[in-house]
């Protein structure tokens, strides 16, 4: 039998999942992060570089370390979907979903006859063990966890909507993108952009669809908990890098004068 989504097996249990950020195509990375602790990688392909093969090496790198992949496609496009589906990608966050009849056509690409109309290949894929799983496609419609993003005024207009169709698991808030399409890109702070988001919440959490975002300012994974959020998104591979060589190169400077020398 092909073993369960352990990430929608967490959601389900009532637990927050917290989840790395991973936009490098790095399956060194990956595996570290793993191994460091972080058991839900996040791979972005919306932002990150990675292609369908390099993800197929992260995901290679997560599973064998003992964590559990959720991936961020570039948009919603059912070719796409179609192919990280057989890759066996089980969880799956589409970005921009601004409308009910985009998401129904998420859930039409990814969920097999009757509830959707993914096309068929079971028998060959990776996500079957290549038929060593002979129950994979019995099971996959139940095993699959379905995220989409609510990052743009129109999507919060239909976020009832959007929530209502069967088949969405989640409904993962972007607060950049959502202040953006405010005018009010990196404020969010903004009364207009906390009030929106407060609302959000509120609507989410009434249609009894999970509710995801990324942790800010004030709003660390302990605090978005207590606020219903069951999928939370904190810092990612880049970011961490980047500023810990910024932190070691001012040490070296302070220790080394020739630091800067060429």
């Amino acid at each position: 039998m092909n073993p369960r989504n352990r990430t929608k097996l967490a959601l389900q249990q009532g637990r927050t999942v917290s989840a790395l950020w991973l936009e490098s195509a790095s399956p060194e990375l990956a595996e570290v992060a793993v191994w460091a602790g972080w058991k839900t990688i996040l791979i972005d392909n919306e932002h990150g570089v990675s292609s369908l093969e390099h993800t197929a090496h992260l995901v290679r790198a997560i599973e064998a370390a003992g964590g559990e992949a959720v991936l961020r496609i570039p948009a919603n496009d059912p070719t796409y979907l179609k192919k990280v589906l057989d890759m066996g990608i089980r969880s799956i966050m589409v970005p921009m979903v601004n409308s009910a009849e985009q998401a129904q056509a998420i859930v039409d690409a990814c969920r097999y006859p009757p509830q959707g109309q993914r096309g068929y290949a079971a028998p060959i894929v990776r996500a079957s063990g290549y038929g060593a799983f002979s129950d994979y496609a019995r099971q996959a419609n139940d095993d699959l966890l379905l995220i989409t993003q609510i990052e743009h005024v129109e999507a919060a207009d239909n976020v009832e909507a959007i929530a209502e169709v069967d088949g969405i698991d989640m409904l993962f808030i972007g607060p950049n993108d959502l202040a953006g399409s405010m005018g009010q890109l990196e404020r969010l702070e903004a009364p207009e952009v906390r009030d929106l988001i407060g609302g959000l919440e509120r609507r989410i959490a009434g249609s009894g669809r999970w509710m995801g975002t990324i942790t800010g300012p004030g709003r660390d994974v302990a605090n978005l908990a207590q606020s219903g959020y069951r999928f939370v998104a904190g810092p990612n591979d880049i970011a961490l890098f980047a500023n810990n060589l910024r932190k070691e190169a001012a040490l070296w400077r302070e220790q080394s004068a020739d630091f800067d020398a060429c």
